[in-house]
């Protein structure tokens, strides 16, 4: 009897030892579309149009939830993003880049058209109200809150971009500082499919 289990131990290790290896990813940003299976929000872009992620199905969206007065991240990432959308060249109108505030008290319409766009001309802000914009970090797993400054407040956010597949499923985080070139090619990984 032990040897009929011992038999059945030893087939399972090899034919565990001869399962084709893993390979790693393709991507340089994490891969975290097993947390997002429903992952969307009902905010209202810097034009005034009512938006959800099913409105730019067909494209890779690069998601960024920040806010227009952040002194140093904000900026930079949508600095980071205007240069993504450079190195893209003909790919770039098949990319949206989405920034999502988390102050909706200071960011009001007028300013998100002037500030995200600044950055790269097909750049939408986001915005909703206190309840909205809680929603859609929440979806995200993005945490923030307000910090009182020497003038005024600040907000403390999570950071990081997140990429979603032109069928509308979200697939990458990359970290803050991730380069320029490395994220154009996983949108254009994303883009053929993979």
């Amino acid at each position: 009897m032990w040897l009929r289990k011992l038999f059945f131990l030893l087939l399972i290790v090899f034919l565990t030892g001869c399962e084709k290896p893993t390979l790693p990813s393709p991507f340089h940003a994490s891969d975290i579309g097993a947390m997002f299976t429903q992952a969307d929000f009902r905010l209202t872009d810097h034009n005034g149009k009512p938006r959800t992620l099913a409105d730019f199905r067909g494209k890779v969206v690069v998601l960024f939830f920040g806010y227009t007065h952040c002194p140093d991240i904000c900026p930079t990432t949508l600095a980071d993003l205007a240069r993504m959308m450079r190195k893209l060249e003909k790919d770039a109108d098949k990319v949206q880049v989405l920034f999502i505030t988390v102050d909706p008290e200071r960011d009001k319409p007028e300013l998100m058209a002037e500030y995200v766009p600044a950055f790269y001309s097909s750049f939408l802000g986001l915005y909703g109200d206190e309840q909205a914009t809680a929603q859609a970090a929440k979806a995200f797993y993005v945490a923030y809150m307000k910090q009182p400054a020497k003038s005024g407040y600040n907000m403390d956010h999570s950071v990081g971009t997140f990429l979603v597949d032109p069928q509308g499923k979200v697939r990458l985080r990359a970290p803050q500082d991730q380069s320029a070139d490395w994220l154009a090619e996983d949108i254009r990984l994303l883009l053929a499919g993979v």
